[in-house]
Order: C-alpha cells, then sequence, then structure tokens
C-alpha cells in the first residue's frame, strides 16, 4: 500500500519532469531549424486572407493598388522576404510591404533593431526561438481583439443564465447522486441541451476570440522576455502598455489551461474538455467575463502586438540581407529629382543578369526589344525595388538613389468580359487612373510603370494615344519607364524620352538573350534570321528583308 501512495504522489513530479524534456528537445530541434534555415526563403504554405487581417483591422486598405499588387506579383515577394517566426510580425510585414514609408524616423528605427539583432548571433536565434511561441494559427486573430471594443452577442438574460448555468447543472447533478428523483433527471437533461444549443449555435463566433485570447497571453510573456533583453522600443507607450496587458494573466491563465487540452483531438483528455465546455457552457462564459476586461486594454494590445511583431520584421529583413547576392541601403531624399539605381535585379529570378538605369523627372524611359529579351522583367524590377525600398529599407541593387515615390502600374492586362469591356478598354481606363492619380499624389513623386502602352488598338491610333499619354506625363514630372515595340514612338517623343534596348543574337537558329540593356534602339536585325533558320519559304524571307532594310532607311536604324 505504501509502493502505491508514493507512486501516486511521485507521480505529478514524473508526468512534469517528462514535459519538461519534450519541451527542451523541441526548442533544441526548433533552434536547429532556425540556424538552418537562415537566410533562405521560407517555402510554405500561406493563408492570406489570415496573414492580412491586421492590414485591415480597422477597415484599412492597402495603400498599393490592387492591379499593381497583381503587376509586381506582389504575394509572391512577400513569400520571399517573409522570414519571420510569429503569426503577429508575419501581418506586421505583410501590412508594411502594402504601406511605402516616407517617413525617416520610421527607417531610422527599422535599422536601429535590425543592427542591435544584427550585432549578436546568439541573442538574434533565441529571440527567434521566443517569438515563435506565436506560431500558434489562433495567434492571427489579434488583430480581431484590439480592432474595435466587444459587444455580447448574448441578451441580459442570456448572460445571466450563462453566469449560473455550470453551478445549476452540479448542483442538480449533485441532487440525484444524494436522492435519485426523476423530475430533476428531467431537469438535467432540459439544461443540458439547452446548454448544448447554446454552446453550438455560438460557437462559431465566439471561436475566433476565446481562441485569440490564449495568444494574448503569449503575446505578453513573449513582449516581456523582448523588453528584459532590451529588443523592445524603450519608449514610455511600450512600457505602460506593457504593466497595463499584465493585468490580465489571471484570468488569461485560466483559459489557457482550458484550452491546453483542446491541443490534441485524438486525446481523451481532448473528449473530456469539449464535454465539460458544452455542458457547462465555459466557452461562453469565458467569453462574457473577458469582454469588458479586454475592452480597457484595448489601446495597450495593439501597441505590444506592434512592437512584437516590429522586431520579428527586422529580423526578417536581415536574413533577406544575408541571402541576397547583392543588396544596398536606399538612400531616400525627397529633394532628388533623379533615380540612379547600380547593378539591379529581380529577387525572384534566379541569376537575374542586373542592370543600371539613370532617370529624372524631365525625361522618361523608353524601352524597346523583342519579347523574351528581358524588358518586361526590367521595368518589373524597377517597380519592386521601388516599393522594397519603402518598405524593408532594402534594394535589390549596389546602389539606389531617389525620392519617395508613389507606384502606379499598368503590365499584366486582360479582357474584362463580364463587364463588356475589350481589352483596349481594359487597358485605357488602367492608364486614365494612372494620370489621375499621378495628379492626386503630388506633392509626392510618381513612378510610373508600363508595359506594351495601348497595345490593344490599331497602329495609328496606337502610337498617337501613347506619344499624348507618355508626354503628359513627363510634363508632370513623374518617373516613366515604358516598354514598347512601336519605334516610331521614339522619334515622336523626342528629348522627352531616352531610349533603350535589349538585344538578342542568333545561335543554332534560336534566339540567345544577355538580358543586358543598352542605350538606343535595336541594331541587330535577328528576326529575320531565325524565321530563315527554321526554315520559312525564301520568298517570305526576301521581302521580310525588302520590307526591314525600308523601315531601317526611314529611321536611321
Amino acid at each position: 500500500m505504501l509502493y502505491w501512495i508514493i507512486a501516486i504522489l511521485l507521480l505529478p513530479f514524473v508526468v512534469i519532469l517528462i514535459s519538461h524534456l519534450k519541451s527542451k528537445a523541441k526548442q533544441k530541434t526548433k533552434l536547429a531549424e532556425i540556424k538552418e534555415r537562415w537566410g533562405q526563403p521560407i517555402i510554405a504554405g500561406r493563408n492570406f486572407k489570415l496573414i492580412s487581417n491586421y492590414l485591415t483591422a480597422y477597415g484599412g486598405t492597402s495603400q498599393i493598388a490592387t492591379n499593381t499588387a497583381t503587376d509586381l506579383n506582389l504575394d509572391n515577394v512577400f513569400e520571399f522576404i517573409d522570414r519571420t517566426n510569429s503569426k503577429p510580425g508575419q501581418q506586421y510585414l505583410y501590412k508594411q510591404l502594402h504601406s511605402p514609408q516616407i517617413s525617416e524616423g520610421y527607417f531610422a528605427a527599422l535599422e536601429q533593431r535590425i543592427d542591435h539583432l544584427a550585432a549578436n548571433t546568439e541573442l538574434r536565434e533565441t529571440t527567434e526561438l521566443k517569438l515563435s511561441q506565436l506560431g500558434n494559427n489562433d495567434a492571427y486573430y489579434l488583430p480581431e481583439l484590439f480592432k474595435k471594443p466587444h459587444q455580447s452577442i448574448f441578451p441580459a438574460i442570456g448572460n445571466m443564465y450563462i453566469s449560473i448555468a455550470p453551478f445549476l447543472i452540479i448542483g442538480v447533478a449533485f441532487s440525484l447522486f444524494i436522492v435519485p428523483n426523476q423530475f430533476m433527471l428531467m431537469l438535467l437533461l432540459v439544461l443540458m441541451i439547452a446548454n448544448v444549443v447554446i454552446h453550438y449555435s455560438n460557437k462559431t463566433q465566439m471561436m475566433n476570440y476565446t481562441h485569440s485570447l490564449p495568444q494574448l497571453l503569449a503575446l505578453h510573456k513573449v513582449a516581456a522576455w523582448l523588453n528584459d533583453h532590451n529588443l523592445l522600443d524603450q519608449e514610455e507607450n511600450t512600457r505602460t502598455s506593457l504593466t497595463n496587458l499584465g493585468r490580465l494573466k489571471k484570468s488569461l491563465n485560466f483559459i489557457t489551461l482550458q484550452n491546453k487540452a483542446s491541443v490534441d483531438p485524438t486525446d481523451i483528455a481532448y473528449l473530456v474538455s469539449e464535454w465539460l465546455k458544452m455542458f457547462l457552457l465555459i466557452e461562453p462564459m469565458v467569453f462574457i467575463k473577458s469582454i469588458s476586461k479586454v475592452n480597457k486594454y484595448l489601446a495597450d494590445i495593439k501597441v505590444i502586438y506592434e512592437a512584437v511583431a516590429q522586431v520579428d520584421v527586422a529580423i526578417s529583413i536581415q536574413s533577406v540581407r544575408d541571402g541576397a547576392r547583392h543588396y544596398c541601403i536606399p538612400q531616400l531624399n525627397s529633394g532628388n529629382a533623379n533615380i540612379v539605381i547600380k547593378d539591379l535585379y529581380h529577387p525572384l529570378i534566379e541569376n537575374c543578369i542586373p542592370n543600371s538605369i539613370s532617370i529624372d523627372n524631365r525625361q522618361g524611359i523608353l524601352v524597346t526589344g523583342s519579347n523574351m529579351s528581358g524588358k518586361t522583367t526590367f521595368i518589373r524590377a524597377i517597380a519592386i525595388n521601388a516599393l522594397l525600398s519603402q518598405t524593408i529599407n532594402t534594394s535589390f541593387a549596389t546602389a539606389y538613389k531617389a525620392p519617395p515615390l508613389k507606384i502606379f502600374t499598368s503590365i499584366d492586362m486582360a479582357d474584362d468580359l463580364g463587364d463588356n469591356k475589350s481589352y483596349f478598354q481594359a487597358e485605357a481606363l488602367a492608364v486614365k487612373n494612372i494620370v489621375d492619380q499621378t495628379i492626386a499624389s503630388k506633392p509626392v513623386n510618381s513612378l510610373v510603370i508600363i508595359d506594351e502602352i495601348f497595345r490593344g488598338t490599331n497602329t495609328i491610333e496606337r502610337i498617337a494615344a501613347a506619344k499624348a499619354v507618355l508626354s503628359y506625363f513627363i510634363q508632370n514630372q513623374s518617373f516613366v519607364f515604358v516598354s514598347t515595340h512601336d519605334l516610331e514612338l521614339a522619334e515622336l517623343l523626342g528629348s522627352d524620352y531616352k531610349v533603350f534596348s535589349f538585344e538578342e543574337v542568333i545561335g543554332d537558329d534560336r534566339l540567345v538573350f544577355d538580358y543586358k540593356i543598352k542605350e538606343g534602339l535595336l541594331k541587330n536585325r535577328n528576326g529575320i534570321a531565325v524565321l530563315q533558320g527554321v526554315g520559312f519559304p525564301q520568298g517570305i524571307i526576301d521581302e521580310a528583308n525588302e520590307v526591314s532594310g525600308q523601315l531601317r532607311e526611314k529611321y536611321n536604324l
């Protein structure tokens, strides 16, 4: 008998020890993973609906137009730069990617955080491990806690019943053990059925809220650790909010305890937990009791959420930089009338050939070249690097000098058959929108990127319309990059636009591209040579050469 008593007394300590050893082993594995993936993109599925929760928490919208985000493949860009360890960090980075900055103070604070963590690899790795405690998907719902005051979903009488429901169930059940009674049994069944109905009919509305509350406790613990290691902003409001959030710990500890049993649905503890929550209305009771407390500290929750997320984002940016072939810290100057970029490349394209370019707002850039020569990739890379320079303070180039810019693009166009719009109508509306926004964005300069302007209409009107629009952009001092096949545009635009080209050479009956931008119009005559190489009739080749000669003579090529 003594052995059984000793075993029972020792059992909790054994369970605690095993749990501790498992936790240590899990942390060791996670730390090894953190070290191994440094400087590398994280290949994982991403739920952009949940990631965008912080961006839309206040009914806000992206500062990047939807069509521009599509043109730049912005979700793919985000996947490349997202090296965050926590869900708040991931959400904050997503919002920042859609919110270009012009404040020098923002970039100074960002670089200070990055430098502090970059100086101590061990501290940075330990910080990543700590931030991973907010890696649970429930942490995606933290912005739901602070976006607005919460109201009870139950009427006053419902709140009263939910508060006493556990005591009613337990009291009736206990009375049945003392004195079996058919009436009390029926009452117990009615109460249980009523509680099941209340539990499941409101579960969806409460779930995001009640599931995010344990993450609020995790947020406070992570923030306290970061604060102890001088990694949080040392502003007064951050310290005050951390103190205020600590006052929620007592109630949050209870919520976390009752949720821990729900981690593994195959565990018997999960089933018991669900029964208790269902029959005793634990989740509705937690919802009611915690609303008033959370409402009291909405602003503090937001402050701490952002403070923790900023640390995670700083680590993510340093990982991107360490893994880059080359990068630079952009030089953004609001008084600058020039853009100078050296050795620019597209970060998502493997072995992308770097190119350099300079432009001022008195002369645009016209880019010509055959299909697949690299002109669209180049102008897209210009826009992506401009955006990253004003969001993560990083440019994939050896030098980037520019003023703060509003970015407008028209690259991937398509018919909108649902709205009965032709390709050209859709394109015309997109360009018209850019015209309007470049005016509205003043005094901030605009960066305008257009691929194959007005390709959806006939040659004469396309060239005439393109000339008028492009001249207008220069008159309004926008920075403009436009790709085109229309060589006549270069002559019509004159000194307003400098012409650059991507060329190719013929080799083994195929085009070989070097993807290097060169000043001036195309000089090579490779297109017809390819036709000849793949076996077109000689008559076609002869006529094509004759017409080509006439056109080159006309345009002095």
